[in-house]
């Protein structure tokens, strides 16, 4: 049996390839766009953690994903913070979302304090802010724009300096200076998110619990780092979930119709071949065992090259866009390639009926 699969699949080298490239669509969609939207969270979640601090305190009515709040509350809320117990530093940041080329999100940070959360930053070049119009960048947008200490870049129509470019992973990619944000925004005096430094991250819940009983407070976001983690997730974020499974519900849909055609037609080109099968005393289940075993190997075919093509694009689209994260796991691996041979399976499951339902006389007399 094995012999004549291959040799059925051999034999339509066009139909079979077609087939195997639509499988191979299929996971390569998959893996691409889920692994793009589940490495951007994993990405913010990890430059979030970086920083350093123990609790994050949001005006209500805020996101998680930082920089989509501006800057809506009073700065002096940071010196409430700093007056609770184990508090032992608290940095104040203004977040703007630009969408003037890439979709990129600027901190404006107090570099004192900011610094205070997790340590200094790792001057790769350069240094710290010399006056109100300079900025720092992380390497990762330093390497591909190919952006140097003192060159000059563009921020809300508004020139500024390269003063230090320093290792990625500590919140935004870009920072300025608080009070120069404030100003370009028009939020003088206000923050978007306070970072809270805790003498011991152990107590982070008995002081998210005192900071909410604060009079005026009582309906900000306050997590603790272990909190926010939790939260950092694709069932958490709105509407992620349901983008995840409109990408898979396409994806299968693409594999079955392709299965569907390419099986169809088998089945009707080989209906004197069947004929003779059953004429021989082949049973229906050794027909419809016929079929199916032709589609797990087009499905097999199309996995391996749908995973190739996918870390082949993912390569390349990480040497074109270095700040772009498309993050492949093992799970979805496996997830993608169950999915595509449940597609393919559904797709050949009525020309197997079928094929196994012809009558022998009729099928044999099939010209």
């Amino acid at each position: 049996m094995n012999k004549m699969i291959f040799s059925n699949l051999v034999h339509r080298p066009f139909r079979t390839l077609i087939s195997v490239v639509a499988v191979a669509v299929e996971v390569t969609l998959i893996l691409l766009i889920v692994g793009l939207s589940i490495g951007m969270l994993t990405d913010t979640k990890n430059r979030q953690v970086g920083i350093g601090a123990d609790i994050m305190v949001q005006p209500p009515g805020s996101s998680l994903i930082m920089g989509v709040s501006g800057a809506p509350v009073s700065i002096k809320v940071a010196d409430k913070l700093r007056k609770l117990e184990h508090v032992v530093a608290v940095a104040p940041v203004v977040t703007q979302l630009s969408t003037a080329g890439n979709l990129e999100v600027i901190d404006g940070i107090d570099l004192h304090t900011f610094e205070a959360m997790g340590g200094p930053f790792h001057y790769l070049s350069g240094g710290p802010f010399q006056d109100a119009n300079d900025m720092l960048i992380d390497d990762y947008v330093a390497s591909s724009k190919k952006l140097r200490v003192g060159d000059t870049i563009e921020f809300l129509n508004h020139p500024f300096r390269i003063s230090g470019i320093v290792e990625h992973g500590k919140g935004a990619r870009k920072f300025l200076p608080i009070a120069t944000l404030q100003d370009i925004i028009g939020g003088q005096g206000k923050a978007s998110i306070f970072y809270v430094k805790l003498d011991d991250p152990n107590n982070a819940d008995a002081v998210v619990h005192e900071i909410k009983n604060i009079p005026g407070m009582e309906q900000y976001g306050v997590h603790s780092l272990k909190e926010y983690l939790s939260l950092m997730s694709s069932s958490s974020m709105p509407g992620l979930s349901t983008f995840i499974n409109v990408v898979i519900g396409i994806s299968m849909i693409i594999g079955f119709i392709v299965i569907f055609q390419a099986m169809y037609a088998a089945v009707m080109e080989r209906t004197r071949e069947i004929g003779i099968l059953k004429s021989l005393g082949a049973g229906k289940f050794y027909i419809v065992n016929v079929i199916l075993r032709e589609t797990i190997l087009i499905s097999i075919g199309g996995i391996i090259l749908g995973i190739i093509v996918s870390y082949t694009a993912r390569a390349a689209l990480h040497a074109k866009f270095q700040t772009l994260p498309i993050l492949i796991t093992p799970e979805w691996l496996i997830r993608a390639a169950i999915i595509a041979v449940i597609g393919s399976m559904l797709g050949a499951a009525y020309p197997a009926m079928k094929a196994a339902q012809k009558d022998p006389i009729d099928a044999l007399a099939y010209e």
